[in-house]
């Protein structure tokens, strides 16, 4: 929304922010999975 006001592109910040949220999420998976907690 930000991005479509400023006139900015909205692919690549999109594809970012997904990115890094499924590595967070993979991530805290792993450390749950380490610890033998499920979230």
């Amino acid at each position: 929304v930000g991005a479509r006001a400023g006139g900015a592109a909205a692919v690549k910040p999109v594809v970012r922010v997904v990115f890094w949220g499924a590595v967070a999420l993979a991530i805290t998976a792993g450390i749950g999975a380490i610890f033998g907690t499920v979230a």
